[in-house]
């Protein structure tokens, strides 16, 4: 993954002042942006973004008016450089500015604004400052960019309002009521367009960890009438969480049924019993259907891993979906890494490994990690 450096780095706030310069004049205006790029170093990616948009609300004419905002900004779209990370800072003055604004019209105004940006980045981090201002007025005004005949404005209506965007504020309210957000997806679950359909994916998977009651009931629904030969592609997507959580009605929604003694599973079966940070944990599973019919398997494997105060907790990892005809054997194997990451601290001591199909878990083995 790119470094904050790497995306709004000093160099794109540099261009972005020089971009303003040019197309809203004059180029003296943009001081507080250009000294706000020496002072990114130790910040964070958000935190470059609102740091470089109070230099634009600072630099702005008007006195930081969002009319006077609004014209800057649609001017500097003329420009074909007006693009790409240095973008996501000005969605944000857009929206703090429209806002916060007493003048009728000027919310509407910012929505459209965002969607005239969003080609050139993306408007989905901005979105958020509307949606807690007022979550259903936004909501009245992103439902209809759903027939929009810009792929990436459609995408903004899902991806703007997913419950868990990554990289963005929370909307509180979005995960009090994720059914405001269904006829969004229900507009866009058959869209044309793959990147859309995965924001939709993306978006039903972020509600079924706040509601899987309704995650499932939307994924029947789009399934039972699955006019699109990609719909099962986004169900199957959406349902990944649910999935591993073993979920009943998202397993049965798949066809995933409870494995029967037909299936016959061997191991896990560990290489080494003990795993230091530089190795990796090798191990094997073999499957065999001993039945008359062929079964559908979700098979993922589950680390228990050991807590700093010695008790463990699981994790599920997806190892393969398949079908297995009669008298099918399957034989697979995976490595799973110790190494350091920023995600997740490990410890010492004894861990386990399960192998978990269709929801159902078998086969605990247990290994020390040394590190």
């Amino acid at each position: 993954m790119p470094t904050a450096d790497e995306l709004i780095s000093p160099d794109s706030i540099e261009k972005l002042a020089r971009v303003l310069g040019t197309t809203a004049g004059p180029a003296s205006r943009w001081s507080a942006v250009r000294e706000s790029a020496a002072a990114l170093g130790p910040l964070a990616l958000s935190e470059r973004a609102r740091a470089v948009r109070d230099a634009l609300i600072q630099d702005l004419p008007g006195s930081g008016a969002y009319t006077a905002a609004a014209e800057v900004f649609r001017t500097a779209l003329t420009d074909p450089g007006f693009s790409g990370w240095m973008i996501w800072p000005v969605t944000e003055a857009v929206a703090v500015l429209a806002v916060d604004s007493a003048r009728p019209g000027d919310f509407e105004d910012g929505l459209a604004l965002l969607t005239a940006l969003t080609p050139r980045l993306t408007g989905e981090f901005a979105l958020r400052t509307f949606l807690n201002a007022d979550t259903d007025r936004t909501l009245r005004t992103v439902r209809t960019w759903t027939g929009s005949a810009d792929p990436a404005v459609r995408r903004l209506a899902s991806e703007g309002t997913r419950p868990r965007l990554p990289w963005a504020k929370q909307v509180p309210e979005l995960r009090r009521r994720p059914s405001v957000t269904v006829p969004i997806l229900d507009d866009l679950h058959t869209d044309t367009d793959e990147v859309v359909r995965r924001s939709v994916a993306n978006h039903l998977n972020d509600i079924s960890r706040l509601d899987p009651v309704l995650a499932v009931s939307t994924a029947r629904r789009w399934s039972e009438d699955a006019t699109a030969a990609t719909t099962p592609a986004v169900v199957k997507h959406a349902m990944r969480t649910l999935i591993k959580q073993a979920d009943a009605q998202a397993l049965d929604l798949l066809g995933f049924a409870p494995p029967s003694t037909d299936l016959v599973v061997t191991g896990p079966e560990l290489r080494s019993t003990k795993v230091t940070e530089v190795d990796e944990l090798v191990f094997g599973v073999d499957l065999f259907n001993d039945g008359p019919a062929p079964v559908r398997l979700a098979v993922d494997y589950v680390i228990h891993y050991r807590k700093a105060n010695g008790s463990t907790a699981p994790r599920v990892f997806k190892l393969t979906t398949r079908t297995l005809a009669p008298g099918q054997r399957l034989a697979l194997e995976r490595r799973h890494s110790f190494r350091p990451i920023t995600t997740r601290r490990h410890y010492s001591g004894e861990h386990a490994l399960e192998i978990q199909i269709n929801g159902r878990r078998s086969g605990k083995a247990e290994f020390i990690v040394d590190l």
